[in-house]
């Protein structure tokens, strides 16, 4: 599968932290293990602390957003500004979104583009790292802890779908017809800036579900909203019971899909649960 970059050289860049008024970000395209340039921002949190925030400083999130996100979404730098109260902040856009290179495999390879983020946290002094992932994002949460054990220490998977395939919602027959049908990817493409592979999953890659057990020891916390229109609750409760005893399921009342739905309250109360972790 051909993955190449987007016409974007690996360079950083430094801006004012607009969230503080103090510090600096940093932009820079990450190199993946298999050779996608993956556009990241690195945030280093407020330096004047809410106290109410209890913040650590050796705490870093790493932000995997959605399907058709990016980095430079509206409703990821809000995700971002909330969990910076509580640490620095990584974000970035996954292969095929916004400025990254390659083309989405809509949760495959996308681990390693996390990966790459991941490891830049830690290479910027980090001791400790937690993922937060919405939807496409939250299943690729769960499948890198996983998959790359003991790289993070806390895990959170907000509205993520436990099984591949599933077409049981409106939404989510939507979503295949843009991935599988050339007319779909055609809209990803100009519509929606997200360049989709046209090829199948080979080998079908281990689903959420079958992944979670492999995260333990390290803390995960599953988040879904009762009104959820993709995936429906049987979800999240094949998530948690996968985690066992390592893992904390939050049904959110009222609460929609994924990023758009997640409020200012929601992630306040994950960045606290994420201090008490891994912080």
């Amino acid at each position: 599968m051909s993955n190449g970059p987007a016409g974007h050289g690996a360079h950083s860049t430094v801006r004012p932290n607009p969230e503080t008024g103090t510090g600096a970000s940093l932009r820079t395209f990450l190199p993946t293990a298999d050779g996608v340039s993956v556009d990241s921002v690195y945030d280093p949190g407020a330096v004047v602390y809410d106290a109410s925030a209890s913040p650590s400083r050796g705490l870093v999130f790493v932000v995997a957003h959605g399907f058709t996100g990016d980095v430079d979404r509206p409703h990821v730098r809000r995700i971002a500004s909330v969990l910076a109260r509580y640490g620095a902040v990584v974000t970035f856009s996954f292969r095929g979104h916004g400025r990254s290179g390659g083309r989405s495999t809509v949760g495959d390879r996308e681990v390693l583009d996390l990966d790459a983020a991941v490891g830049w946290a830690r290479r910027l002094g980090h001791a400790r790292v937690a993922t937060v992932g919405f939807s496409m994002g939250g299943s690729v949460v769960l499948r890198h802890a996983a998959l790359h054990t003991g790289t993070v220490d806390a895990v959170v998977s907000v509205s993520a779908p436990a099984r591949w395939y599933y077409r049981g919602t409106a939404p989510m027959r939507r979503l295949h017809w843009l991935v599988t049908r050339p007319a779909g990817r055609l809209v990803g493409r100009y519509g929606l800036r997200t360049r989709i592979h046209h090829r199948d999953w080979d080998p079908v890659p281990l689903s959420p579900v079958e992944a979670v057990p492999g995260i333990a020891p390290t803390p995960v916390l599953i988040v879904h909203g009762d009104s959820d229109g993709y995936f429906p609750l049987d979800h999240p409760r094949m998530l948690a019971e996968a985690a066992g005893d390592h893992g904390e399921l939050w049904v959110e009342p009222g609460m929609g899909h994924a990023e758009h739905a997640a409020t200012d309250g929601l992630l306040t109360r994950i960045g606290a649960w994420t201090v008490a972790r891994a912080g």
